[in-house]
């Protein structure tokens, strides 16, 4: 399976782990707001010409794995992210989490981010490190 996408001037497989957690890592994700979390990072991913490839979380903290493009900020994207969804959940869940918070608050704003997927690293590594000390075949 090809896991390349491409766009007029590029050819690119671009993957990153991203981790939001409440503010104050207060346990206010219950399971339908989860649910609701992985269709709102879905629709969200789309709009920016991205991918949610697989989602997961727990009361405290959500992890996405995402797929984007060359063109994408990684920084905006998160922002967007985190105040899309922090806006759609405080509507949709606005009782709920005034027990855990008395202003309009829902994610820390420091986030977790890595790239991922492709070769490890010290394959990589090896591989840039090599280029240029293997003669050249004749022409």
């Amino acid at each position: 399976m090809d896991l390349r996408k491409t766009s007029s001037h590029a050819v690119f497989n671009l993957k990153a782990h991203l981790v939001f957690v409440t503010k104050y890592r207060r346990k206010t994700l219950s399971k339908p707001m989860l649910e609701y979390l992985e269709t709102a990072f879905t629709e969200s991913l789309a709009g920016w010409g991205c991918e949610l490839i697989e989602f997961g979380g727990e009361e405290d903290h959500v992890h996405l794995l995402i797929s984007f493009t060359p063109t994408t900020r990684l920084s905006d994207l998160v922002n967007n992210l985190k105040a899309s969804s922090a806006k759609r959940c405080r509507n949709r869940y606005q009782e709920h989490l005034a027990k855990f918070y008395r202003t309009p608050v829902f994610w820390t704003r420091a986030y977790f981010a890595a790239s991922v997927g492709g070769a490890p690293l010290e394959v990589i590594r090896k591989y840039v490190e090599t280029q240029g000390s293997k003669p050249r075949r004749p022409a």
